[in-house]
């Protein structure tokens, strides 16, 4: 799949761009699901991978965004990068890591990140900024000092491509468009008008 590959590149060399200046978190992106009646929803995560295989992005299952992934596994990222004027768009398919590539980005994590994996309903009401605290205090007492397990209900999505639309910003909204898209099992590039 050369044209995937040439899509994958072109990203790869301007996500490191955005990298490069000086962003919070050049790996934000937005990703949006859809519920079962078909109520879209978007939120903000962080890539935490990409290669021929998908996008990569780790949460909890039980949150909105898992329970509408598992309803309807199909997804649509956006990044866009102010600095460089340029963002990149990606819809797909969506499926589980492996429990091998959780576990693993699971064990990078931040200790504190992980006993709030453990004590945060993601997405449920929540009764009081105390009783998040209270549930974070009793899963650091719980696993001292200790390993912090991956929680059952926490793991990673991979965004497999079969659309990648690069835009850049260019003068009096004539912008450049260049669509990678899979049809009939290859992949095609075409230029769309801004």
């Amino acid at each position: 799949m050369p044209k995937l590959q040439e899509a994958l590149d072109r990203f790869d060399a301007l996500f490191k761009r955005a990298a490069a200046c000086g962003l919070n978190e050049p790996s934000a992106v937005t990703v949006a699901t859809v519920d079962a009646d078909g109520r879209p929803s978007a939120r903000v995560v962080l890539l935490k991978g990409y290669d021929a295989s998908g996008f990569v992005f780790y949460t909890n299952t039980r949150s909105r965004k898992g329970l509408e992934l598992a309803t309807n596994p199909r997804a649509a990222m956006c990044f866009f990068w102010d600095p460089l004027m340029e963002q990149v768009r990606v819809e797909g398919a969506v499926g589980a890591v492996t429990d091998v590539e959780a576990d693993a980005y699971w064990s990078s994590r931040h200790p504190g990140s992980r006993i709030g994996a453990w004590a945060s309903d993601q997405s449920e009401r929540l009764e009081s900024r105390a009783a998040l605290e209270a549930r974070v205090a009793a899963y650091a007492d719980e696993f001292g000092d200790g390993p912090v397990p991956r929680p059952p209900h926490w793991s990673g999505y991979r965004v497999a491509p079969i659309r990648i639309e690069f835009w850049r910003s260019l003068p009096s909204r004539l912008h450049e468009r260049t669509c990678y898209l899979l049809e009939g099992g290859e992949w095609r590039v075409s230029l769309l008008n801004p």
